[in-house]
């Protein structure tokens, strides 16, 4: 999948609009009033804040976000203390994501750049943690993408990952969020993942199957129309909200998180 498939035009105008529609005051948005728009994963803020407790987040902290979009989980890191550097490959994402962070005065904890997974242009061995929160989906090569996080982190830092992955039954059913079909959709399943983050260098800490608790809706007409998920993705988000009630009810796709160390 490029970055063609997640581009938008004036993004930051559809959030701030969405958001002043649902009578939240645009001109003092804090990271809570904000989080249904920018958090674009399985579980919204809640589930980052769940991750992050896993991982031990703490102040001073420098975290490597990959694939961190709109920067929802970033600017939450950020409030724990961290600085934060996101790396997304999707233009717009990553000028909306930086136009927000400079809104809630959070420019200086919070940088945002253009990247690319597969080729992380960071200092090696820089980083205490390395974040990802369903990013790894359309990319076929996951033993390059790990190795390239155990570069990135100092010896004795941690990878913090949310990723769905493929359930017991096969095959999943297409549109999801990440692609309208299989052409664009890798998942492995738990025990294969697992196996490349070790063969990676990681040691796994906590490995937790997250699928029941961060389900969103069974219809898409519960979403609000202030939600990332409905202002990124618009009327398709009524077939991939169906498609997805199923791959979880039915056990073709399970989300983990999961927090592992680099020794």
């Amino acid at each position: 999948m490029t970055a063609g498939y997640w581009e938008r035009e004036g993004l930051e105008r559809a959030i701030l609009g969405a958001l002043a529609a649902a009578g939240r005051d645009v001109d003092a948005l804090t990271v809570d009033a904000l989080a249904p728009a920018d958090h674009f994963h399985g579980g919204g803020k809640a589930a980052t804040d769940r991750l992050a407790r896993l991982a031990g987040i703490r102040p001073g902290m420098h975290v490597l976000d990959v694939g961190g979009g709109l920067g929802g989980p970033a600017r939450t890191l950020a409030t724990y203390g961290a600085h934060v550097t996101v790396v997304d490959v999707t233009e717009s994402f990553v000028r909306t994501g930086a136009a927000l962070t400079a809104r809630l005065g959070l420019a200086d904890r919070v940088e945002h750049r253009v990247g690319d997974a597969l080729a992380l242009d960071v200092p090696a061995a820089s980083f205490d943690l390395v974040w990802t929160q369903n990013s790894g989906m359309s990319i076929l090569d996951k033993e390059r993408l790990y190795l390239g996080f155990a570069r990135a982190l100092r010896p004795g830092g941690v990878l913090a990952i949310q990723e769905p992955m493929a359930g017991p039954v096969q095959p999943v059913i297409f549109p999801v969020m990440w692609a309208r079909d299989a052409s664009s959709s890798f998942l492995r399943t738990p025990p294969a993942m697992r196996a490349v983050m070790e063969a990676a260098g990681f040691r796994v800490r906590v490995w937790d199957d997250v699928t029941a608790e961060t389900a969103g809706p069974g219809t898409a007409d519960e979403i609000p129309p202030y939600f990332a998920s409905r202002i990124i993705m618009g009327d398709a988000l009524d077939a991939i909200v169906r498609a997805g009630h199923r791959n979880r009810e039915e056990g073709r796709i399970v989300l983990i998180q999961a927090v592992l160390d680099r020794p």
